[in-house]
């Protein structure tokens, strides 16, 4: 069977069975289809065919574990081969993968097991033995599949299994698993409103959703290489460098390693890769760090990027050094990407682009009626676009909430100009984007107030620079205590990841607060901003 467009949303899909099960005795077969790179110098490349036996043993070795359809799998891995072989053997055999931040602190990785209740942990040392005696310390702690041999001694509550040698003694299950379309298909987390990560549960057919971005964001030649500078546990990589391009038969190029602007340039080169993905960030590091030019990689032929706002300076340099556009997407956990500029129209600088054809959105204004071009709105997606997300992982109330009318209400406020270019607003909460990352203020106030000297605190972003956007604590202090900002940054650092930490600290007597004494935050960010 083979989907082929957004119309086209069969009763039974298989994630796994699309994006490389189907590809078996075709011309892809041998085709490259992922090469793993590592700053060491290690690579490791599979065909089409050795990846779906690799996935295949995988799924059956999960199967062994006692993973059954439905049930979850915690991924936590860098950018190795592993996680696109777990992700898609959980998927073979109907069960959940959640894709979690390397980033993440122990808490942090124990409330997504605890959440999810998953069954496995797939992780590899150095993302272990850190976290493992508090994984230890669950009442009903997961199986953990180690991608190499840890040295520290056993914890009683903890079964470890190292993969290859679970992988020796398995077996390939050939057929997938008949989920349906509708099915649960992986599960990822996004930050909440509550203080705590909340999860976004996916159906198989959110690779349909993903269809329109084939044709109207990517700009795929036959023999595609794509090179994606961004972590697999993104939603946004995990479709743009791993189930678009394998659905389609491309090749893509991982690397794990440090982020290094000149190693962006010389991976382009040395794989010759075509399509370029990354946040802005990592074009602008380029620009500034490095004298490369389009001779630098003569085979780069199209750029994309998302996460956070492309700025006009960015694209323009990036277009007279590298004679090639950047094409800006937007999305969000529970749709992925459904604007972005596109090669069938003009680039506009500040605008998002446009919604892809097959996509269900609107504008609407507060009435839910659909907003006059030229009026602010919030974007809205209709329930039965089929890139959109199941539920809320065990937050009923909070699905409910988000859905008016048949609509999926984002919290994202927009213009459509006449010509359907959208200009992107942004949230009208208090979400924090920094350096690509989407960060709940409430996540770092609920984990810095056990701080002993913090009487009270608020997360906000804090701009100083172009593009850049840090998060800075507002801190009001415990009578007595003194003023001493890098040691309450020291102290975040072994209670929250490090994309979510504060880099900054301001103190305060108080903040501006409503009548019933809640913070007025719009307000504190103005002052923090105003110097």
């Amino acid at each position: 069977m083979s989907v082929k467009t957004m119309n086209s949303v069969p009763e039974h899909l298989n994630i796994t069975e699309q994006c490389l099960d189907r590809h078996r005795g075709t011309s892809v077969s041998n085709r490259e289809a992922m090469v793993f790179l590592h700053e060491n110098g290690q690579r490791k490349s599979f065909t089409y065919d050795q990846l779906a036996d690799q996935v295949d043993t995988f799924a059956d070795v999960l199967k062994k574990h006692g993973v059954e359809k439905g049930e979850r799998v915690l991924i936590r891995l860098t950018n190795v081969e592993w996680f696109p072989i777990s992700f898609f053997a959980a998927l073979k055999i109907g069960a959940v993968p959640v894709p979690s931040s390397m980033l993440l602190a122990g808490d942090e990785v124990v409330y997504l097991l605890k959440d999810s209740a998953s069954k496995v942990l797939v992780t590899e040392p150095e993302l272990w033995t850190n976290i493992r005696e508090q994984v230890g310390s669950m009442q009903a702690p997961p199986k953990v599949l180690l991608t190499e041999k840890i040295s520290a001694g056993s914890i009683p509550a903890i079964q470890e299994y190292l993969i290859a040698d679970e992988m020796s003694t398995s077996n390939k299950i050939a057929k997938h698993v008949e989920t349906r379309a509708n099915d649960p298909a992986y599960l990822v987390y996004t930050s909440g409103t509550t203080g705590f990560p909340k999860g976004v549960l996916h159906a198989h057919r959110a690779l349909i959703g993903r269809i329109p971005a084939s044709t109207h964001w990517f700009n795929f030649i036959e023999e595609e290489r794509i090179l994606h500078s961004g972590k697999f546990n993104w939603t946004y990589v995990l479709g743009t460098a791993m189930m678009d391009p394998l659905f389609h038969g491309k090749t893509v190029v991982v690397y794990e390693g440090k982020n290094d602007a000149s190693g962006w340039i010389r991976t382009i080169a040395d794989e010759k890769c075509t399509t370029f993905i990354g946040v802005p960030t990592i074009y602008r590091q380029i620009l500034q760090k490095t004298e490369c030019t389009a001779e630098d990689v003569p085979t780069l032929r199209h750029c994309m990027c998302a996460g956070e706002h492309l700025s006009e300076p960015v694209l323009k340099s990036w277009q007279e050094r590298f004679g090639v556009w950047i094409f800006e997407g937007l999305g969000m956990s529970e749709i992925s990407y459904y604007i972005s500029q596109s090669k069938f129209d003009e680039i506009r600088p500040g605008m998002a682009g446009k919604v892809q054809p097959g996509h269900i959105v609107s504008i609407m204004d507060g009435d839910m009626k659909e907003a006059e071009d030229g009026d602010e709105g919030v974007i809205c997606i209709h329930k039965d676009d089929p890139g959109l997300f199941l539920e809320y992982w065990k937050l009923p109330e909070q699905t409910e909430a988000a859905f008016k009318e048949g609509w999926f209400v984002t919290g994202d406020y927009a213009i459509r100009d006449r010509e359907g270019y959208i200009r992107f607003l942004g949230r009208r909460d208090d979400i924090i984007k920094s350096f690509g990352y989407r960060i709940s203020p409430y996540e770092i106030e609920r984990v810095m107030k056990g701080h002993p000297d913090i009487a009270d605190c608020a997360a906000v972003g804090e701009v100083v620079g172009e593009d850049k956007t840090i998060v800075t604590l507002c801190v009001i202090l415990k009578p007595g205590a003194n003023e001493n900002g890098e040691e309450l940054l020291a102290w975040s650092k072994g209670h929250l990841a490090d994309y979510k930490r504060p880099k900054s600290v301001k103190f305060f007597s108080d903040f501006p607060r409503t009548a019933n004494g809640k913070i007025i935050r719009k307000s504190l960010i103005n002052k923090v901003n105003a110097g």
